[in-house]
């Protein structure tokens, strides 16, 4: 009896869990099978019937193909550069609206507004804001007496330019967590470090900064996934220009799967970059855990 009431359980359980896991194998599993099977084939979307199987010619192409090499090297300088300025503003923003003051639900909204408006909307946007003739940026620019910068047409500048407004919009988001984190740091501890005379600085260092870590820890590795990511902003805002200078990896798998159509070589770089993805994962939770 009560076999069987452990049995009728569990297929309730199976029952309620059903739906989640038909979703995650028809949206997660089943294409993540498909590129590991199109990845060593020559795929072209046009002509299914004619693929073949070539081993790891698409890879070899892949270490010779100066687009993705450059895309390669576009990704790491958007994540190198975004972690910080992102995680710095969130963290600069959550703590003016931390005390409370006059005027922090405005604060708030202005803040957070950018997360929940669209990246493409937002990306259209910043290219009148950033446009080298008429924009507002340049305009404020020539005000101080600074000459117009070319901004998205350059191939020097158009990457910063996709990082400052990657962050201006996504720092919302984080600051929201680090916001849950520092309201849950006790006041007393603050308290007792004034009475001990410790200044706001090293209130901050010795006190904000190590109660905060388990949040920190979180949002670095949230964002630096979602960095790896980068697709709407190149796109709407440069198409990969100029000169490839904001091509990244995501974004030149789209031009190759669904622009050029070839959809072996695309799974071959989604591929590529599913292993990077998962190692920089495995060896930030390596890290994470030893520093625990």
């Amino acid at each position: 009896m009560y076999k069987n009431n452990k049995l009728k359980n569990n297929l309730l359980g199976y029952a309620f869990l059903s739906p989640a896991l038909i979703l995650l194998l028809i949206f997660l599993v089943i294409p993540v099978c498909m590129v590991f099977y199109y990845a060593f084939t020559n795929y072209y979307l046009l002509t299914p019937d004619a693929k073949q199987f070539v081993g790891l010619n698409n890879f070899i192409k892949l270490a010779q193909d100066p687009i993705f090499l450059k895309s390669i090297l576009n990704t790491s300088k958007f994540v190198v550069w975004i972690i910080p300025v992102q995680l710095g503003l969130a963290l600069g923003m959550a703590l003016i609206i931390n005390k409370p003051r006059k005027g922090n639900m405005f604060f708030k909204v202005a803040f957070f507004a950018p997360v929940v408006m669209s990246l493409v909307v937002i990306s259209i946007l910043w290219l009148y804001l950033l446009n080298p003739n008429n924009g507002l940026l340049n305009a404020l620019l020539n005000r101080i007496g600074i000459a117009s910068q070319p901004f998205l047409k350059s191939p020097k500048q158009a990457m910063y330019a996709i990082i400052l407004v990657s962050a201006w919009q996504g720092a919302g988001y984080q600051m929201l967590l680090f916001l849950g984190g520092l309201q849950n740091i006790p006041h007393d501890v603050y308290e007792a470090a004034e009475l001990d005379g410790f200044s706001k600085f090293q209130q901050f260092r010795y006190i904000t900064l190590p109660l905060l870590k388990p949040t920190a820890l979180f949002v670095l590795l949230t964002t630096l996934i979602s960095a790896f990511k980068l697709l709407v902003q190149p796109m709407v805002m440069t198409q990969g220009g100029p000169m490839n200078s904001t091509m990244t990896m995501v974004y030149y798998i789209y031009q190759k799967g669904f622009t050029d159509r070839l959809v072996g070589y695309s799974s071959s770089i989604a591929l590529v970059f599913t292993t990077v993805i998962g190692l920089i994962t495995l060896v930030q939770r390596r890290v994470l855990k030893e520093d625990d």
